[in-house]
């Protein structure tokens, strides 16, 4: 399996210094970098320093100039949409202790969401989609019609447990199946699931129509995946908040249609469909154009567009809740989508690896 980014990275405490030392020095040696840590650690070697700058450039956080004897490193030249965050360490600051790039929505975030994923990554991803279309070409109708079954049931668990439900996946399941709830929870919890199951459906009975996105059809899955949920249909006309973070959605109706007529022009332009479902996947969790469900339908939308375009589509099985959460606030707080990013791409990984197997 061809891995095309390394796990969430969590940065020993000594390599950060060393980037932050590379960062304030823009451009330095391994010989100043060692005489820094040994004056603020523990004495290490020259041998050591160099292993970490080497796991600091695997992770594009840092790049060699030079070589032999004059080899010098740098920041990798980046905006911050890529730059490196410590999630743990972004974290331990509440939320009125962040510094947010903007508090408010930024429209000139259209403008940063270049080059996103890199010419290997996309070559990458598309061998790796080769083996999805080779799969589904192999196998039985009977295996893929179950296969798309097992895959709707753990979408549908993992994206409302993302939302705060908590059926479990075998509950879950057989919900679906049976359309009997499970005991001791909420009805909204069971209508929640079963509208995943209902937008995936429609999904799939209507593969080519999420081959070009507009306004319309956003409306008609977003309606879909909150039915019977209590939430008005259509482009919000009130302010929402958002818990956890200060970034402050747009509040003005026209302005969140403004908005969303650029997405779709940004997403309509781009070429790979993996590009088109990761940015519907962020910016309709940043604009927040309806009242609720906006990450629901951000989810269904990019897979949407995978399955148009014969992708392989991505549950989101083994993400923790608590970490895709993170990612998108990051966004929100930052415009960093680097580990947004990397968990979209672990998780196209993991789908290529589970599902449709021959």
């Amino acid at each position: 399996m061809l891995q095309l980014v390394q796990q969430m990275i969590k940065l020993r405490e000594r390599q950060k210094k060393i980037l932050g030392f590379i960062t304030e020095n823009t451009i330095t040696g391994v010989s100043p970098i060692l005489e820094f840590i040994n004056k603020n650690d523990v004495e290490i070697t020259r041998f050591s320093i160099i292993r970490d700058l080497n796991i600091l450039i695997e992770n594009n956080l840092v790049e060699k100039v030079g070589g032999g004897r004059s080899v010098r490193y740098k920041q990798k030249e980046d905006n911050s949409l890529h730059k490196y965050i410590d999630i743990d360490d972004y974290f331990k600051k509440h939320q009125d202790e962040r510094n947010l790039i903007s508090k408010n929505f930024e429209f000139n975030v259209f403008e940063k969401i270049k080059n996103l994923f890199t010419n290997e990554q996309l070559e990458k991803i598309d061998s790796l989609n080769y083996k999805f279309e080779e799969n589904i070409k192999k196998i039985s109708p009977t295996i893929k019609k179950l296969e798309m079954e097992r895959f709707i049931i753990e979408l549908s668990w993992k994206s409302s447990q993302i939302e705060g439900n908590t059926y479990s996946l075998l509950d879950t399941e057989y919900l679906i199946k049976n359309r009997i709830e499970a005991e001791g929870h909420k009805k909204e919890e069971a209508i929640m699931i079963l509208n995943h199951k209902v937008a995936l459906d429609f999904i799939n009975n209507n593969t080519s129509y999420f081959k070009i996105v507009s306004i319309k059809k956003i409306e008609e899955l977003h309606k879909l995946i909150t039915e019977g949920l209590g939430v008005n249909y259509g482009i919000r006309k009130s302010p929402v908040g958002i818990t956890g973070t200060n970034y402050l959605p747009l509040d003005n109706e026209y302005q969140i249609r403004e908005a969303i007529d650029k997405m779709m022009e940004v997403i309509n332009e781009e070429k790979h469909p993996i590009i088109k479902a990761f940015l519907s996947l962020a910016l309709i969790s940043y604009i927040q154009p309806f009242e609720d469900g906006n990450k629901r339908t951000a989810r269904i939308l990019a897979n949407a567009i995978l399955i148009a375009n014969n992708f392989c589509p991505l549950s989101y099985r083994s993400v923790k809740e608590i970490d895709y959460k993170k990612a998108i606030l990051v966004f929100y707080e930052s415009h960093n989508l680097d580990p947004l990013k990397r968990m979209f791409i672990e998780q196209f990984e993991f789908a290529i690896k589970n599902y449709f197997r021959k």
